[in-house]
């Protein structure tokens, strides 16, 4: 009947629509956070032992955060991360 096929959540009738939007930056800004989240996950490990990696491993996590240094950089010249 009507009842079985009418949406139910949590015990109340629900309101509204089903489908709610939400803004780009928002998805900008959980993109951004999982990007340094994981570079802090390679970052920790190579920074408790840098001192005997030598200046081979220094040159290769500066290539590494520059990969990841200049998408930012560019982002934030061109305004992607201004809250409007």
């Amino acid at each position: 009947g009507r009842s079985k096929q009418s949406a139910y959540e949590c015990g109340l009738e629900s309101t509204g629509e089903p489908w709610v939007q939400f803004r780009v930056q928002y998805y900008v800004y959980a993109l951004l956070f999982v990007v340094f989240d994981v570079e802090v996950v390679f970052i920790y490990p190579w920074a408790l032992i840098w001192k005997g990696l030598g200046p081979v491993a220094l040159a290769e996590i500066i290539i590494f955060l520059a990969i990841l240094g200049v998408p930012l950089a560019y982002a934030w010249k061109k305004g992607v991360l201004e809250w409007k």
